[in-house]
């Protein structure tokens, strides 16, 4: 599913260069990947809809 600003396929893209850059098997770099993703949501007030 893809749109103006998510492209599931973009991400998994990502995630498959991503883990050999951080010698990382695929799942425990998505792992690292949706840490970060929370970490950042929790900075920025945990709504689910934020104005831009």
């Amino acid at each position: 599913m893809c749109g103006p600003h998510f492209c599931s396929m973009r991400i998994t893209e990502d995630v498959r260069k991503f883990a050999p850059e951080q010698k990382l098997p695929e799942e425990a770099a998505l792992r690292a990947g949706l840490e970060q993703k929370a970490r950042e949501f929790q900075e920025k007030g945990a709504k689910l809809y934020a104005k831009t």
